[in-house]
């Protein structure tokens, strides 16, 4: 019994020196490895802060481009009839939407939203304007109801709300 006594007397202090030791080693990794990841966010924050920015100028380049006034102007041609004009605005618009695609990566999913929706949108405008021209009627009539029905709207196009917040956003966040 002396014997079990003995070992432990010894085991015991061992096993609290053990487990003290263990635990102060395992804060100390872990404050480092959390210094650690702190310093890598701030790295990459550092890379990822200009493509962010970069990627929300490019939309507002987006949102601009696809405003109906000068999206309108910047498409039409003289020799198109209505139809064809009609088919070149949605042609312009998603071609610059799909260009524009990658630029989800860097933005909030509210922001994104606007910008599909503006762009849903802005091609429904086109397409309610098309119903209501001739398909063989001059691109200038079609070019005209569009611009009619911009100007007429009680509300702002979606573009420009869409611009609107991506400014707030980016003047709160950079």
């Amino acid at each position: 019994m002396d014997a079990a006594f003995e070992i432990l007397r010894m085991i015991l202090p061992a096993t609290a020196v053990f487990v003290a030791v263990w635990l102060i080693v395992k804060g100390f990794l872990d404050n480092e490895q959390d210094r650690r990841n702190v310093e890598l966010k701030k790295s990459n924050q550092s890379a990822v802060t200009p493509l962010r920015l970069q990627a929300y100028e490019r939309i507002v380049i987006f949102l601009e481009r696809i405003n109906p006034n000068s999206l309108v102007i910047r498409v039409n041609k003289q020799n198109f009839n209505a139809h064809q004009f009609h088919l070149e605005l949605i042609k312009a618009i998603k071609s610059e939407y799909e260009h524009n695609l990658s630029q989800q990566i860097y933005m909030s999913y509210a922001s994104w939203e606007l910008v599909k929706n503006s762009k849903e949108e802005i091609i429904k405008l086109i397409n309610m304007s098309a119903t209501k021209v001739p398909h063989d009627a001059p691109g200038s009539d079609l070019a005209m109801m569009i611009l009619n029905i911009t100007s007429n709207l009680d509300k702002k196009l979606p573009n420009d709300v869409a611009i609107e917040f991506i400014k707030k956003e980016v003047s709160q966040s950079f």
